[in-house]
């Protein structure tokens, strides 16, 4: 079926993510659904750039938004490609949608003082799953890593002799990630903890039971870690990635750095965060300069 031969090839031989690999599984599954739904099933390879615009409208009827239509496009894009490429089709019939278009929104942070408290508060530091908790958030506030990338953190790829992580990224490309000296601390802590608890393990972060953590886990810590201090209407494990970049340039770092450290391919993939850093200084012009204060300056 060439949905699962695409599937295995963008898994296999292009390395996609597993969440791209998920995403992409789903949006193929509906598309040919929704093809069987008009009596053609199978005619995935049969099909007009009219027919998947139609797709597009049931599924914005649907409650589909911009950023969802987006990608199911571009997952066709990409599996018409592939079969282009396999010599099943001759044309791309989704090159010529037109991608939905987006509305400009800056990524949501938490803004510094926020997360000292969030950090700094009290902490039983004999509990091992407390002490995993706020080294996750500690981790990823502080190093810029994704989800995806903490929860496939190796232990021998946490060094706390050169205070390093070697992280591996999309794209499966790996980078070097410097950390300080508290995070240090309590990543000995928890090693500690972790090696009493379920002994050593070959994956960093672990349940109490000594399994790998899973997704959903880390979006509910951080979810229930930062509904405690506010600051942003999104409570999601990206979030501590888009507070760490703003922290960051805040304190003067060089855009090129950070974008190192956040294992972009891309300068405009950083660039984003300048404007929460220029928002930043302009609030605070606006509530410190006497002139700005004045009615109408």
């Amino acid at each position: 079926m060439p949905i699962e031969q695409f599937i295995l090839y963008i898994k296999n031989e292009r390395n996609f993510s597993p969440l791209t690999v998920r995403s992409y599984r789903t949006d193929l599954e509906q598309w040919s659904r929704f093809l069987a739904s008009e009596g053609r099933e199978g005619a995935e390879t049969k099909a007009s750039a009219n027919d998947i615009r139609r797709w597009l409208l049931v599924r914005a009827d649907s409650g589909d938004g911009p950023l969802t239509l987006r990608r199911k496009t571009q997952s066709l894009r990409a599996f018409y490609r592939y079969l282009m490429k396999i010599g099943t089709v001759r044309d791309n019939p989704a090159a010529e949608i037109e991608l939905a278009k987006m509305p400009k929104r800056l990524p949501q942070y938490v803004r510094e003082g926020n997360m000292d408290s969030l950090l700094d508060g009290e902490l039983d530091e004999t509990d091992f799953t407390a002490v995993r908790d706020r080294l996750m958030l500690m981790m990823m506030y502080e190093t810029g890593i994704r989800r995806a990338e903490l929860i496939g953190l190796r232990d021998v790829n946490v060094d706390t002799g050169k205070c390093e992580l070697k992280v591996h990224g999309k794209r499966d490309k790996d980078r070097i990630v410097p950390f300080g000296a508290e995070l240090k601390h309590y990543v000995e802590m928890y090693r500690a903890l972790r090696n009493a608890e379920v002994g050593m393990t070959e994956q960093f972060f672990v349940c109490s039971s000594g399994k790998p953590l899973y997704p959903s886990l880390v979006y509910k810590v951080v979810h229930d870690s930062l509904m405690e201090v506010g600051g942003s209407d999104k409570k999601s494990p990206h979030v501590l990635r888009h507070s760490f970049a703003s922290a960051m340039l805040n304190g003067g770092a060089g855009i090129n750095s950070v974008k190192e450290l956040l294992g972009h391919q891309s300068l405009a993939a950083t660039q984003i965060y300048t404007h929460i850093t220029f928002g930043e200084l302009k609030d605070s012009y606006n509530h410190a300069h006497p002139r700005a204060l004045k009615k109408g300056g």
